[in-house]
C-alpha cells in the first residue's frame, strides 16, 4: 500500500472512530454537567471541602474559585517537587531545583505540561503519580468546566447564576475523566504498556531503562489533552506506545472529548444544529491541517527524503509518516503536547503548520474545554464582523453582541499574541538565550517560536533541540503558560456573565443564520485570517524562510 492511501485509511478511519463517538459521549456529558441531584459520593466530597452545592455563583465568584484553585496547585505541586528527596518513591532522585519546580508546577496546573527536563530522570513515582497526574485530571477538568458556564451563558437568561466551579469540576473529575482513563488504562496494558505501581529497571543496548507508572498516565495524560509523559521519548517510546493500534487510540484520546463537546453545547442551548455547526468547524480546520502535514512530510525536501520517498528523520520508524503525522496535527491542534516523532526533524513546512495550529488558538478541537470557549469566542467575532457588513446589532444564539461581548472577545483574541511575540523579542533580547538554540538562522527562530507558540497556548510539545532548562526559560515560559491559560479564562468568565443576563432576542429575517454552512465557513475564514494578519511575519521570518532557503 502506498504512503498516500494508507494516510487516507488512517484518517477516514480516525473520523469514523470520532463520528461514531460524537453523540453518545456529548450527551452523556451533557447530563453530567446539568443533573440537578447529587450523588452520595459528590455529598461527601462537598462536606469535606466545605462547599454549599446548591449555591450557583455569579461569574465573578466562578474566576475566584478557578484561581484560588489553581494557585493553591501551583504552590502544593511547586513545594511538592521540592521535597522529593525526602519523600518514599523517590526513585532516588532529590528534589527539584526552584525555577525548573516553578515551571513544572505552573506547566500541569494550567493543562500545559510542558517538560524542560526527562521525565524518568528526574522526577519519581510519587512525584508522577500523586502531583503531575493528579494536576492531569484537575487542570483538565477546570477548562471543560469552564467552556461549561460559556454555554450556560448563552443558554440562561436574566440571571448572574452561572453554576458552582466546585460542583462542576467534581462531577467532571467523578463522572467523565476517571471513567473513561480508567477504562483505557486498562486497554493500553492490555496492548503492552507498561503499568506498575513499584519502579522496575531494565536493560536494553548496554543502557539502563527506569519504568513504572506508565498506563494509567499515558491514558489520562491523552483524553486530559495533557502532553507530559514519564519518558522523555514520551509515546515514541515502546513502554508508553507500543504498536500501531495504541498509537491510534492515543490519538483517539486526544480528539474524543474535544470533537464531542460540541456535541454537550448543542443540547445545553437546546439546538443541536448548532453544535453540529461548531464540530464542522472544527473538522474543516483538522482535516485541512491533518492533509497538510502528512503532505509535507511524504514528499520531502533534500537528496535523502526524496531518495526514500518521505522526510523519515526523526519519525518512529514502527508507525511511518501518516501515523507520526496524524500524530503531530493531533496533538498540536489540542492542548496535548504528547508527541510520537520529533516535531524538530519534520520539514520546515510540516513544522510551520504545526506551529500555524497552536496560533489559531488550538481550536479545532482544541483542549478540553478550552478549544469550545476558544472556538465560541471567535463565533461571537464572526457575528460581529457580519452584523457590521448588514448594518445590523449582531446577535448570537438569541444573545445581542454589543460593545461589552466584542470588547472581551477582542481582548480574549490579543492575549496569546501578544504573549508569544513579547516573549520572542525579549528572549532574542537576551544575548546568552541564544545558546539555547541548535540552530542558527531560521531555524533557530523557529525553535524559539515553537517554545512561546507552545507555552503561551498551553499545549507542551517542543522542537526537541532547543534547550528550555534554563532561569530565564523556565521563568519567561512559565508567565506565558500562567498568563495564557487563566487571563483567557477569566475573559471567558466575564462574557458569560454578560451573556446570561440578557433576556434572549427572538430571530428575525434579518437574523443571520449560525448553523448553516455560510456561517461555518465564515468562521473558518475569521480564524485563519485572524492568525495570518498577526503571525505571517514572524513565520516569515522562521518556518517560510526556513523552508525556502
Amino acid at each position: 500500500m502506498s504512503p498516500t492511501a494508507a494516510g487516507v485509511l488512517l484518517v477516514a478511519a480516525m473520523i469514523a472512530a470520532l463520528a461514531l463517538s460524537f453523540k453518545p459521549l456529548g450527551d452523556y456529558m451533557y447530563r453530567v454537567v446539568t443533573r440537578e441531584e447529587h450523588r452520595k459520593v459528590e455529598r461527601g466530597i462537598y462536606r469535606v471541602i466545605g462547599v454549599r452545592p446548591g449555591t450557583e455563583q455569579h461569574w465573578a465568584g466562578y474566576a475566584r474559585s478557578v484561581l484560588a484553585f489553581s494557585a493553591v496547585s501551583v504552590l502544593v505541586l511547586f513545594l511538592f517537587q521540592r521535597v522529593q528527596g525526602w519523600l518514599p518513591l523517590d526513585n532516588g532522585f532529590i528534589g527539584v531545583e526552584p525555577a525548573l519546580a516553578w515551571n513544572t508546577a505552573v506547566s500541569f496546573t494550567t493543562n500545559t505540561n510542558w517538560q524542560a527536563y526527562s521525565g524518568e530522570s528526574t522526577m519519581g513515582i510519587l512525584i508522577q503519580a500523586a502531583g503531575l497526574a493528579v494536576q492531569n485530571f484537575v487542570s483538565a477538568a477546570v477548562g471543560i468546566a469552564v467552556a461549561v458556564v460559556l454555554v450556560r451563558g448563552f443558554a440562561r437568561k436574566a440571571t448572574d447564576k452561572l453554576g458552582n466551579f466546585w460542583v462542576d469540576l467534581t462531577r467532571i473529575v467523578l463522572w467523565i475523566l476517571v471513567p473513561i482513563s480508567f477504562v483505557a488504562a486498562i486497554v493500553l496494558v492490555a496492548g503492552g504498556v507498561v503499568q506498575n505501581l513499584t519502579d522496575f529497571t531494565t536493560t536494553a543496548d548496554g543502557q539502563t531503562i527506569t519504568g513504572g507508572l506508565v498506563a494509567s498516565q499515558e491514558a489520562i495524560k491523552n483524553l486530559g489533552t495533557n502532553g507530559g509523559g514519564y519518558y522523555n521519548a514520551n509515546a515514541a517510546h515502546p513502554f508508553e506506545n507500543p504498536t500501531t493500534w495504541t498509537n491510534f487510540l492515543i490519538i483517539y484520546l486526544l480528539l474524543a472529548i474535544p470533537f464531542s463537546l460540541p456535541r454537550t453545547f448543542g443540547r445545553i442551548v437546546r439546538d443541536n444544529r448548532q453544535g453540529y455547526a461548531i464540530v464542522s468547524v472544527m473538522g474543516v480546520i483538522a482535516l485541512v491541517s491533518t492533509s497538510l502535514v502528512i503532505t509535507f512530510e511524504t514528499i520531502g525536501g533534500g537528496t535523502v527524503p526524496q531518495a526514500i520517498g518521505a522526510a523519515m528523520e526523526g519519525k518512529e520508524v514502527r508507525f511511518g509518516i501518516a501515523d507520526s503525522g496524524l500524530f503531530a496535527a493531533a496533538t498540536t491542534l489540542t492542548s496535548t503536547g504528547s508527541v510520537n516523532s520529533f516535531h524538530d526533524s519534520f520539514t520546515s513546512f510540516g513544522g510551520g503548520v504545526l506551529m500555524l495550529n497552536m496560533m489559531l488558538g488550538e481550536v479545532a478541537p482544541g483542549g478540553v474545554g478550552a478549544g469550545l470557549y476558544g472556538l465560541l469566542v471567535l463565533a461571537v467575532i464572526t457575528v460581529f464582523i457580519a452584523g457590521l457588513m448588514v448594518g445590523r446589532t449582531p446577535e448570537y444564539l438569541g444573545k445581542k453582541i454589543g460593545a461589552r461581548e466584542i470588547k472581551l472577545a477582542s481582548l480574549y483574541f490579543l492575549v496569546t499574541p501578544a504573549l508569544l511575540l513579547i516573549g520572542v523579542a525579549a528572549s532574542l533580547a537576551v544575548p546568552v538565550n541564544l545558546d539555547s538554540m541548535q540552530d542558527s538562522g531560521p531555524h533557530g527562530l523557529s525553535e524559539l517560536l515553537y517554545a512561546f507558540a507552545s507555552a503561551s497556548n498551553n499545549n507542551g510539545s517542543a522542537f526537541g533541540g532547543f534547550g528550555a532548562n534554563t532561569p530565564w526559560f523556565n521563568t519567561a515560559l512559565g508567565l506565558c503558560m500562567l498568563f495564557g491559560r487563566f487571563l483567557p479564562i477569566i475573559l471567558v468568565l466575564a462574557l458569560a456573565g454578560s451573556l446570561a443576563k440578557q433576556s434572549p432576542v427572538p430571530a428575525t429575517a434579518g437574523t443571520l443564520p449560525t448553523h448553516k454552512p455560510l456561517f461555518v465557513g465564515m468562521v473558518v475564514g475569521v480564524t485563519i485570517i485572524l492568525v495570518a494578519l498577526t503571525f505571517l511575519p514572524v513565520l516569515a521570518l522562521g518556518p517560510l524562510a526556513d523552508g525556502l532557503h
